[in-house]
């Protein structure tokens, strides 16, 4: 196995490979021209470089940051706008770059990108970040399980659809299918099987008639016709859950638990 960096004068280069959730994958390196190993072209983008990396055997996260210049073709500010490098897998390494000899030294994901126009920095989360989750359920007026998820006891087939689109507004960041209950569909989910956004999740956040209002920018080249999957919502209140869905039973919440203010609370008649 190469030993990296036993030498004064190393040739040696890093690599950083981004697996986004549609399916594309780039990868760059630090040096001044392509690599070509491990079966995927690595572009030269010396202007991005992974600002530190720190790994430990400790059960705290590791942590590595990127950053560098909106300057590359393959990363796009609208593209970062649009949410397509949100959660995306990444790897970082070095190869020497006569040998071709390379080793992963971090894997993650993508987490939160700051972007000032000019540079942008991301932070980069392992796998330990699973680990930092509170497993201990806490209580709470409104229902804790995911809409069709684990707890809930609801089938999400049966309230996913597959919907072609209408109309799209650009400017107010909004969508409109064919044969959809907009009020219903609050709280959902929407995922496009085809366009510059094939694949991201968009949550639903409000309806203005038949509109569905989206949580996160839409980008040009999605037309009328693009066919979604789209997912209804739920506000996780005792009251829809039981109303709406029947399924009182699942709830997970405790909406008549007395809360903080009891003492201070005025009598009602």
């Amino acid at each position: 196995m190469r030993v990296f960096f036993d030498r004064e004068l190393d040739t040696v280069a890093t690599f950083w490979r981004v697996y986004r959730r549609d399916g594309m994958i780039l990868a760059f390196t630090s040096h001044d021209r392509d690599l070509a190993f491990g079966g995927i072209n690595h572009r030269a983008a010396p202007g991005m470089v992974p600002a530190a990396i720190r790994l430990s055997a400790e059960i705290a996260n590791d942590s590595a940051e990127a950053e560098g210049a909106l300057s590359h073709a393959s990363i796009r500010e609208e593209d970062i706008a649009a949410g397509l490098f949100d959660e995306a897998a990444i790897e970082i390494g070095a190869v020497d770059w006569l040998t071709l000899d390379h080793h992963v030294l971090y894997n993650g994901e993508i987490g939160r990108i700051e972007d000032d126009q000019s540079q942008f920095s991301a932070e980069l989360r392992s796998g330990k970040h699973l680990l930092e989750q509170d497993l201990v359920p806490r209580t709470s007026p409104t229902c804790r399980a995911e809409f069709c998820g684990r707890g809930c006891g609801l089938s999400a087939v049966k309230f996913t659809s597959v919907r072609s689109l209408v109309e799209i507004d650009l400017d107010r960041n909004r969508v409109r299918f064919d044969g959809v209950v907009a009020a219903d569909h609050v709280d959902g989910r929407v995922r496009f099987l085809a366009g510059p956004q094939t694949g991201i999740r968009f949550d639903i956040i409000d309806n203005d008639g038949d509109w569905l209002l989206l949580d996160r920018p839409l980008v040009p080249g999605i037309v009328p016709g693009t066919r979604a999957e789209l997912t209804e919502g739920c506000d996780h209140t005792v009251a829809t859950c039981a109303a709406r869905f029947g399924n009182a039973a699942n709830f997970r919440g405790e909406p008549f638990l007395p809360g903080n203010d009891l003492l201070a609370r005025y009598g009602q008649p």
